[in-house]
């Protein structure tokens, strides 16, 4: 099974930062686009944060000016740099190829937003 790890989750107070950490198997990393997702309680999931097959990125509104998604490419790593958290960014956080494909959802990382 194929699996995509994420990692960099935590615990912060609103204005604070994290920097999410995705590591994908080299087939799935060097021939898709990549994305970050999320899912907050009761809500769907949606993309915050992804590529384009043309390399570009594209970002939700809500976190445009914020959160900033970046590869390595050498690490088969993608990263999501999330500066100046809100209460509103607790969701477990996601990365997938963009747009996703069902059978690589994995886990997920976890962050939490305080006041």
């Amino acid at each position: 099974q194929v699996q995509l790890v994420e990692s960099g989750g935590g615990a912060v107070q609103a204005g604070g930062s994290l920097r999410l950490s995705c590591i994908a198997p080299r087939t799935i990393f060097r021939f898709n686009a990549m994305g970050w997702y999320r899912q907050a309680p009761g809500k769907e999931r949606e993309l915050v944060a992804g590529f384009t097959r043309s390399a570009d990125t594209n970002y939700a509104d809500s976190v445009k000016g914020r959160f900033t998604i970046s590869k390595d490419n050498a690490k088969n790593t993608v990263y999501l740099q999330m500066n100046s958290l809100k209460v509103d960014d607790t969701a477990v956080y996601y990365c997938n190829t963009n747009p996703p494909l069902e059978r690589f959802w994995g886990q997920g990382t976890q962050v939490t937003i305080s006041p």
